[in-house]
Formats: structure tokens, sequence, C-alpha cells
């Protein structure tokens, strides 16, 4: 009993070395059993996503830390490594919200548990970086600063002239290490980072530096015995979710009249119509955002018209590409020679349409104030949109004390005095580039779209929109979540389909049509990968094989989904089952319909996880810069 293993001895020398290598060094030979990381700073700045990649996540699978553009962590939360269980990352609320005021921000969130910390920032120093760095260098424990986004700060630097990746990189890296220094930190460790592209920058050593110096290495002799427990019980948390709501919504209800309803509620969501109108003066760029809400260029075929002079002489209907119920028009320009406001109105059909995006360029006109008030009296929606930001910021950067923020606040309050003096009250302009539109005001104007809109349009809209954030992703998986049950009911019920060689019954029809709306929704069929391709300038093959974890489409047979579940059946288990009847015991009522509610929806939750990953990381390489 008195001699030392040689785990034992490998983690002495391991701590020895960690001792002579600096920052990070003295966490694990502290003699505790556990290790606590915390990841700290303001909301916003991307702690979440972090969290999610220092555990080899997306955050788009389910064991994530959820992500959000307002506080949406509003309590310390502890994740444990995936390989490594003694090590916790903890991910706290941000600091100086009205919720989490700086004054008391240390002992609400408890700073003094924790071993080692990673404060957080995304564009700029700021005086809770300073109160955070110098509490915890008080508490004489380690930390490191990470400057997050830096994929966008890049982004942004390209548009100076003299861009110059490497000084920008340095630039950036020298302004955080000053201002550490000026706050009294002694040698700060600082890296540079995206959470989008993880082999960029800085990230690699970030990884390397705490697995080598903090994380110990996993003990693997328990792992596999482990495994399977673990799952079911992954399994058992998502199930409880869904099946709470499935069994208030069956209580005291025949399974087949639901069912019914959920068809009816299926086929309504299939044929939702929607049709947006996009109208304005000529030469605003109406046919370009036309396109660019279909996720086309400008000069594939199929695409609307551009031009210097006016291309759009009467109203054009262009169904979008993948969800042909969804159909953008491109509106002929007001105040030219052809379309006079006083009969303008009348010769577009104005009624047809569920809501309009005013689209004005460099500035407004009346007649862009004439068209609100005309739709105002029919009582339908209008957004004022200002095309062309792109290049409205190439021209602003020229300007050798150019300051991107500055110039987007100049912007918006011209456009908003043009339409007040126009006669608009309190008008909201949205800011936006058809070159990209993750960037300015899109997405706020999507996120009001969808507000306005029932919820059948609503769906149709998440559906057809272009994947050009992580926002976007996530609804477009949460609104595939919500198809996923509704399925698993219906294959229960229609009839049990047995499955040649397997000792379980789905329908393998419903399986495969679900799996094929995947693609189409997240952009990862052929035809959609290849119209991304041309969008971003990337090559069809580089995207291609950013899909490691997703058969391609063309794939996707009735054999090829029953070999999948000939190699994956933990969700039809004994266990997996039971737990099901005791959720709701009406489905134990007809001949085969649990199985096929279960094979049906794990089958489905399982694929829609991997398309969402493959989708990010498409996203990503096709956005890298």
């Amino acid at each position: 009993m008195g001699g030392r293993s040689s785990t034992q001895v490998s983690s002495e020398a391991e701590e020895k070395s960690a001792k002579e290598q600096g920052n990070f060094s003295d966490l694990t030979a502290s003699g505790k059993a556990t290790l606590d990381i915390a990841i700290t700073g303001l909301t916003g700045a991307g702690k979440s996503s972090l969290v999610n990649a220092l555990r080899g996540l997306s955050d788009f699978e389910d064991e994530a830390a959820h992500i959000d553009v307002i506080e949406g962590t509003t309590e310390p939360i502890g994740y444990l490594h995936p390989t490594i269980p003694d090590v916790t990352i903890w991910d706290l609320p941000g600091i100086g919200t009205p919720d989490f005021k700086a004054k008391e921000y240390l002992e609400r969130v408890n700073y003094s548990q924790y071993d080692f910390f990673i404060i957080v920032a995304s564009n700029r120093f700021t005086v809770y970086d300073i109160q955070l760095s110098q509490a915890i260098q008080k508490m004489k424990k380690q930390f490191c600063y990470v400057w997050s986004k830096m994929d966008i700060s890049i982004k942004n630097a390209k548009l100076h002239p003299d861009f110059n990746e490497e000084a920008t990189l340095q630039k950036v890296r020298k302004y955080c290490l000053d201002n550490l220094v000026k706050a009294g930190i002694s040698s700060p460790e600082i890296f540079l980072i995206s959470s989008w592209f993880q082999e960029k920058y800085d990230f690699p050593l970030l990884q390397r530096t705490l697995r080598r110096h903090i994380l110990r290495p996993a003990d693997k002799s328990t792992k596999p015995s482990k495994e399977s427990g673990i799952r079911f019980i992954f399994l058992q948390k998502i199930l409880k979710i869904d099946l709470s709501k499935l069994r208030d919504k069956l209580m005291n209800r025949n399974l087949e009249e639901v069912a019914e309803e959920i068809r009816q509620e299926l086929e309504e969501l299939q044929n939702a119509k929607l049709d947006i109108a996009i109208t304005g003066v000529s030469g605003a760029g109406k046919s370009s955002l036309v396109n660019a809400l279909r996720g086309m260029t400008d000069w594939e075929e199929d695409a609307s018209e551009v031009g210097i002079t006016q291309t759009t002489m009467e109203c054009q209907a262009y169904p979008h590409p993948l969800f042909p119920n969804v159909t953008i028009w491109d509106l002929p320009g007001i105040g030219t020679p052809e379309f006079r406001p006083k009969d303008y109105l009348e010769k577009v059909h104005f009624s047809q349409y569920d809501f309009f995006m005013i689209v004005g360029s460099e500035r407004f006109t009346e007649n862009d104030v004439l068209l609100a008030q005309e739709i105002k009296k029919m009582k339908k929606k209008f957004y004022f949109v200002r095309s062309k930001m792109d290049d409205s910021m190439a021209a602003e950067s020229r300007n050798p004390n150019f300051d991107m923020d500055t110039s987007i606040q100049k912007i918006r309050k011209h456009c908003y005095h043009e339409l007040t003096k126009a006669g608009e009250s309190n008008p909201r302009v949205f800011l936006i580039s058809r070159r990209d539109l993750s960037m300015y005001d899109f997405p706020d104007l999507q996120e009001t779209l969808e507000n306005d809109l029932d919820d059948l349009k609503r769906h149709a809209l998440i559906l057809a929109m272009p994947l050009f954030s992580r926002k976007i992703l996530e609804k477009k998986k949460a609104a595939m979540h919500a198809l996923i049950w509704k399925l698993a009911i219906v294959s229960s019920v229609i009839g049990a389909i047995p499955v040649p060689g397997l000792s379980l019954a789905c329908d393998l029809g419903i399986l495969v049509a679900a799996l094929l709306r995947f693609y189409k929704v997240f952009g990862l069929d052929e035809e959609s990968l290849r119209r991304v391709a041309k969008v971003f300038g990337k090559d069809y093959q580089v995207l291609k094989s950013a899909i490691k974890k997703s058969p391609m489409s063309s794939e996707i047979t009735r054999k090829f989904v029953a070999g999948l579940l000939a190699r994956s059946l933990l969700w039809a288990s004994v266990r997996v089952i039971e737990l099901v009847l005791d959720f709701v015991p009406v489905l134990g009522s007809l001949v085969g319909g649990v199985s096929s509610f279960v094979t049906t929806f794990f089958m489905l939750r399982s694929f829609l996880k991997n398309i969402v990953e493959d989708a990010e990381n498409v996203r990503a390489k096709a956005t890298e810069p």
C-alpha cells in the first residue's frame, strides 16, 4: 500500500513540468480533487461559446451551453468536461447587467470557489475587465484574458485600404496587454480567438496550454463501463421534456384524434404561403435584396435581374428555390415615368402581399413615405430598409479618422431625419448589406418579421431564411425539434411497419422525407451547397469537405435509413420503451406504436444533431476570412 502507482508517478511528473513552465502551473499541484474553471466577463462577449469550444462541442449540440444575443446566462452553470470527469467549466453571468451589478458580482457568483479564470472580451477593454482581473490577482489565483470574436475584428479591419492581418492581430494584442499592465496585472496571458474558426488565431494555443498545464489526463479505465449508462441518462433527460408536453396534449383525449390533428397541422405548415414585397425607388438595390433573401448571387440563372438602369418593369414573382410557397416579389421602382406615385399602388396590386420592405440606398424620399402611408391604410406591415451599407462603409473607411460605429450611427440618424422630414412619424430604419446578411441590422429585421407574422407564416419564413448567423441556425433547429415529436406521433398511429431484418417497427417513408427536409432547411443538399459556394466565392468541394457527420443528401434512401437503424438500436431498447410507457401509457394501446414512436423520435433527434453541427461547419468554412 505504501508504493506509488505508475499513474501517480506520471501525474507528479506532469505537475513538476507544469510548475517549470509558468502561469498555469500550481492548479494541478493544489491537491484539490476537482478543478473548477470559471468563464467570466461581459454579457455578449462569447462566454458560452467559449465554454462549448473548450469542451469540444458546437453551440447547437444538446449538451452545449446555451447561447443568445441577449443575456442568456442568469446564474453560474457548471459543465463537466466530456473526457476529463474531474474538471468542470463554469459559465458565469455577465458582469455589469441590471441583474448582476459590478459591486455585487464577485460575491453573487461566488468567485472564491473557482480555481482558474478566463476573462472574455470581444471588442474593447472595459472597467469591468480591470475589476475582474484585479480581484482574481488579489485572491492569488491564475487567469488568462481572451479576446473573442477575432474574426469579426479582422472583417471590420479589412475595410481599411491598408489592411494587414498580422498587423491587426498585433495591434489588438498590444491593446489588451497595455491595458492589463496599466491595471497592475503582472505577466498577463492573452489569447485572441474565434469560436467559429477554432483552427485560427490563438485558440489552438489556448487549448494546448490549458490541457498541458491544467487539465489532467482522463481516467479511461472507467469510461467504457459507464458509457451506455450515461447515454441512457441523457436520453431520459431529453425525452422527459418532450414526453411531458405530449402527455399534457393527450390528457383525456383519443390518440387517433390527436394524431389526426397533428396531421392537419403538418399539412398546414407544408402548404403555408408567404408573399414578401420588395419595393421602393428605382436603383435602391431591390433586385439584389430579392436574390440575397433567396440565397442566390445576382448573376445566376433564375435570379432577379439587376442593373444601373431600371430593370424591373412589372411585378416579378421569385419563388424560393427550396421552399416554393415562399415568394419574394420584385416590384417596379416608384417615381419613374412609367410608375408615378398616384397610380403605382394600383398597378402593383398591393393587397396581395403579406408585408413590404421599402428599400432606399443613399436616401429616402417623399415617395417612400407615400408608400408607407398607403400600406398603413391597408393595415399591413412595412419596414424601411436602407441598403448598400457595404458600399457606404467602404467610402467612409477612406477617412483617416474612420470609426465604424460612428459612421453607422450617422447614417441611421440621416435616414431618420429624412423620413420624419417627409412626414413619417417615428420611423424605424434597418441598415443592411446584401453581401453579408449577418452584418448591420438584418438580424434585427428578421426577428421583427417573425414577431409580426402568425405561426404558419413565421414557420415558413424561418425555414426559407438564408443561414446567415448562429441565431437563425438555432431557430431552424428549434423548428425541426417541434416537428420531430409530431412526426413520431403520426408514425406510431398510421400503422407500425416492420423494418426487414430488425426487431422494431417504424415508418421508413416518414424518416426519409424528414431527413431530406432537414438537408433543405439547413442548406446541406447538393444544390444548396453549390449555391452557397457561388455566393461566398468558395470551392464547392471545400464546403462539401466540411460535412463530416452526415451523408450527402443523395444517399438518403429507405435502404440507407434501414442500415442506420440497424447500427444504432439504443433508442429501441427495453429501458427506453419502458420510460416512454411510464410517461405516456396510451402509446402502448397500439401494436408496435411505442416502438415506432421511440424509433422515429430518436432517429430524427440523432440525425438532426449531426445535421446542425455540419451546417455550422459549412457556414464557418463559407465565411472564413
